[in-house]
């Protein structure tokens, strides 16, 4: 997969919430596996949004997975961040547990557990911010990604894509003494073996397209666990272990492959060579990365962050919507700024996301039902300047794609005086830069967290209270 350049209008380069402190929700119904939730959603955000949810390694908590820039992307491409996080009552070194409890495998079935916990914290987030039902995410490192797993299997129907970095494969464990052994030597199993676990988790027939992460390096997590779960997931796909795609990343920081069913990329992995037990980061391609190097986060001029995000189509430009609709399915596309609502002034930049399985091909704006341009280039920005007279006006932007498929979204703005002139503008002359905003790479970033990296994906000493 290339990476296009991200170009920013000037009225996002400016965001500062990257950092952010992330938002504690305490009520969000049916919480079985006792978690905590906390949130990262933009402000304004529009409704029918997309929805990423993070799921964090052991020892570490949501805030520490700020670190990888979802939020930015956040506030740059319009979508709620959810940040499940597990409690030490529940887990001493704070693991999400992806292979059950004592041999209790309440977690690991579909509606009980902590699945049933994050499933209930999706809802709030559909409930409270409108978000999309249809386009919710899974993200997650080391116990989050097998966690990742765990969800993938038994909410397929919930999770549209999901992307397991350092992880391993669903229902690998169910004690912790296999725990151990499934994440080093690791254990092997016949596609259609993997295949079936997912197969039973639900009674869903269609599953949600998988991105795969694994460092070749990786000493807590044996890379071998990366080719079982393109076998299971490829086989709960009914695609082959054949590789349809292979590319070499550049600067030899190591491959990625991709599977197809069709012409859609169902499952795709991406193995790194010299990365430790870590989330890759890093300026890819000529692109500047969100996310920022530290502790289980290495710098491999890869970034893990956009490259998912891509493959979910929460930015535009990658390999599909992870909607599992297939080549065919309609576009999706986003007023990104000015949100429905606002008032403006004088010259607007606007600014539109969009994106979809198939490559967008432009995008048309329209205000007041008159075209003002548009343009091809992601993310798509138009200048519009605002008329003098006050009242309300009606934006409306349609994306049409490679296959001349095409969707709309609206927003209503107010203009309060201080325009300059009749409505005006083209495609493509908006502000902005090449690139996200710089980050500040730690040199290394090799991960140098305190406890044993052994235990990093699973540590159980005492059972929940029920």
């Amino acid at each position: 997969m290339r990476l296009a350049p991200l170009a920013l209008a000037a009225v996002l380069a400016a965001s500062s919430s990257a950092h952010a402190a992330l938002t504690q929700v305490t009520s969000f119904g049916s919480n079985p596996g006792a978690l905590a939730m906390y949130e990262y959603v933009p402000a304004n955000l529009p409704a029918n949004q997309p929805l990423v949810v993070v799921l964090h390694g052991c020892t570490q908590t949501a805030s520490s997975m700020v670190n990888a820039g979802w939020n930015a992307l956040a506030d740059q491409y319009q979508f709620a961040v959810l940040y499940p996080q597990q409690q030490s009552a529940n887990n001493p070194v704070e693991c999400f547990n992806w292979a059950g409890e004592y041999g209790d495998t309440a977690n690991l079935v579909r509606g009980q557990g902590e699945n049933q916990s994050i499933i209930s914290m999706i809802d709030t987030e559909i409930a409270t911010h409108h978000v999309d039902a249809s386009r919710v995410y899974v993200v997650g490192f080391s116990a989050g990604a097998a966690f990742t797993a765990v969800l993938a299997a038994t909410w397929p129907d919930r999770i549209a894509a999901a992307a397991i970095m350092s992880g391993v494969s669903y229902r690998c464990a169910t004690s912790v003494s296999e725990a151990y052994s499934c994440q080093s030597p690791g254990v092997s199993k016949t596609a259609p073996q993997w295949g079936d676990l997912v197969r039973a988790a639900s009674t869903v027939t269609h599953f949600p397209r998988i991105q795969l992460w694994q460092g070749t390096s990786d000493s807590t997590v044996a890379p071998m666990n990366q080719g079982e779960l393109v076998k299971q997931w490829t086989n709960a796909w009914g695609a082959d272990q054949t590789a349809d795609e292979t590319e070499t990343l550049a600067n030899s920081a190591g491959t990625r492959t991709a599977y197809k069913v069709g012409t859609q990329i169902v499952v795709e992995a991406y193995s790194i060579s010299g990365m430790s037990h870590a989330v890759v980061v890093g300026t890819d391609g000529g692109v500047t990365c969100p996310g920022t190097a530290g502790s289980y986060f290495e710098d491999h001029k890869v970034c893990s962050t956009l490259r998912a995000a891509k493959f979910f189509g929460v930015v535009p430009g990658g390999s599909g919507s992870g909607s599992g609709s297939g080549s065919g399915g309609t576009p999706f596309v986003s007023i990104v700024a000015p949100t429905d609502g606002d008032d403006v002034s004088g010259t607007v930049s606007v600014v539109v996301a969009a994106g979809g399985d198939a490559a967008i091909a432009n995008v048309e704006l329209a205000i007041d039902g008159a075209s003002i341009g548009t343009d091809d280039t992601a993310p798509y920005q138009f200048t519009w300047t605002a008329p003098t007279a006050p009242g309300t006006h009606t934006l409306v932007a349609t994306a049409t794609d490679a296959n001349g498929q095409t969707a709309s979204a609206m927003a209503t703005v107010t203009v309060a005086g201080g325009g300059s002139g009749a409505g005006s503008g083209n495609g493509d002359t908006g502000g902005g830069g090449n690139g996200l905003p710089a980050c500040s790479l730690n040199a290394g970033g090799a991960s140098s967290g305190w406890f044993p990296l052994a235990l990093v994906l699973f540590v159980v000493t005492r059972r929940r209270r029920r």
